[in-house]
């Protein structure tokens, strides 16, 4: 079972002058579910190397289990800081693809054309793509080959607006996830705020916010599982 993550490269928080990049604990979490599984990962940026790490996501308050064991992994810590180009990787060496959040891929992720060109070849060759919280951004610009959003008549969920209000970035961030899922045709669904939740229609696979990142690893393995 091989798995890639891709995560951003993008390290600014629009105009404000703030660092933002991945959310920590929705790469650790679902890195140690695949791990502990068994999977072979492989993970990639938009650039290559280190992504950067939302400095919000290794506050006290937000550290887990799976954060603090990546802490002392240095295994893991060596792949995290050795991504490959996403240029670089091909959907036919990969059963399944997962996306973390963060902010960052707002701006890189979600306008890029290799990550377009991969989820567009995975799905039309039947394999699962997965998204977490802000993660599934990623879904902006990718269509079928008839030109529809992989999205439209889907079950979804992703980081909500009023999630994002509570964070106070609404006008900060491009979109909102939440509205763009909505406007590519997608039945969008949620939970209460910070609550797990996930949606898993037939390859899509999403969920909404870090709290969800750990199930959500898991709805993709449950994927593979039911494939193989």
């Amino acid at each position: 079972m091989k798995i890639l993550m891709i995560m951003t490269s993008h390290a600014k928080l629009g105009d404000t002058g703030k660092d933002t990049g991945l959310w920590l604990e929705e790469f650790a979490a679902p890195y140690y579910v695949f791990k502990d599984a068994g999977a072979k990962l492989t993970l990639a940026t938009p650039k290559g190397g280190r992504p950067p790490v939302d400095p919000n996501s290794l506050g006290p308050d937000a550290l887990t289990p799976a954060t603090e064991r990546l802490a002392q992994d240095a295994a893991a810590n060596a792949e995290f800081s050795n991504t490959l180009a996403l240029n670089s990787v091909s959907a036919n060496d990969f059963d399944g693809i997962f996306y973390p959040g963060g902010h960052g891929p707002l701006w890189d992720l979600a306008n890029n054309p290799d990550s377009a060109r991969l989820i567009s070849q995975m799905l039309s060759q039947h394999k699962p793509v997965a998204a977490v919280c802000h993660g599934p951004g990623v879904f902006r610009q990718v269509n079928n080959a008839q030109g529809q959003s992989w999205v439209l008549g889907k079950r979804v969920t992703g980081f909500s607006n009023s999630e994002e209000a509570a964070a106070g970035l609404t006008e900060v961030v491009p979109f909102l996830v939440e509205d763009m899922l909505k406007e590519q045709g997608g039945h969008y669904y949620k939970s209460d705020d910070w609550q797990p939740h996930v949606e898993t229609d037939g390859l899509l696979i999403t969920g909404q916010n870090p709290a969800s990142s750990a199930a959500t690893a898991q709805a993709l393995l449950d994927k593979l599982g039911a494939k193989s």
